[in-house]
């Protein structure tokens, strides 16, 4: 995290701290833009997270990054003892800047965090079923979805730590979908099911308050720049 927007994570600030650069930085984008910002933050959800383990392959990473963005799912998770999550920028078309990523040193650490968050554990495989897309309940609470690498799938640690497991369905010969396939399907489903019968499934305005400082910063071109004359001027102090 080496940029203002990034820094803007931080949980020291008061809502009254972020709404006063908010209404700033608003100047600097159009209406159009302004607009699209509040619309996207008001489908982003916590209630389900995405974690990921050791997807040492590039197009996978990407292909999780770009599904979560698409669904509104905000936060993803990833174990990097092994490797790290690294999408592919060619691939991901920017998606990156609009999702958040927290990386773990190891599978212990990410479920940990997790699980003093409050999420329920739900590993994805095909051996073995407590749910599938269409029976998981969405409704006792937020959960963090898990998925392992395209040949060794998750790993036992997540297995013995699982709350519950989850599977697609297949009838073909053999067990045809890769990681990326089975993510866009497992999210897609899930993300539309909790919209229409989770209890608490969008962010709290805090949360989204920062999310629409840091996305409408991202939007402006050199807004380091910018905030720093608005400090120079006496306008507000940066503080970071």
């Amino acid at each position: 995290m080496t940029n203002i927007a990034s820094r803007l994570r931080t949980e020291e600030h008061s809502d009254a701290w972020f709404r006063e650069r908010l209404e700033y930085m608003t100047q600097f984008i159009t209406d159009e833009r302004r607009e699209v910002l509040h619309k996207t933050a008001a489908q982003r959800t916590h209630y389900m997270r995405i974690m990921t383990e050791n997807m040492f392959h590039p197009q996978n990473a990407s292909a999780i990054m770009r599904h979560c963005e698409a669904f509104g799912i905000q936060q993803i998770h990833t174990v990097e003892d092994k490797c790290k999550f690294d999408p592919s920028v060619n691939i991901v078309r920017g998606t990156q800047k609009w999702v958040d990523v927290e990386h773990h040193a190891t599978t212990a650490e990410a479920l940990a965090t997790l699980k003093e968050e409050g999420y329920r554990i739900v590993a994805t495989t095909p051996h073995r079923c407590s749910a599938t897309p269409e029976t998981f309940d969405v409704t006792k609470g937020k959960f963090a979805l898990v998925f392992g690498t395209e040949h060794a799938g998750i790993s036992d640690e997540v297995i013995a730590a699982a709350d519950d497991f989850l599977m697609i369905p297949m009838c073909g010969m053999v067990e045809s979908l890769n990681v990326s396939a089975s993510a866009a399907i497992l999210i897609y489903m899930l993300s539309e099911r909790i919209r229409q019968t989770a209890e608490g499934w969008q962010l709290t305005p805090e949360q989204e308050l920062r999310l629409l400082t840091r996305w409408t910063m991202s939007s402006v071109r050199d807004y380091e720049g910018i905030l720093r004359k608005a400090e120079k001027n006496g306008t507000f102090k940066v503080e970071w």
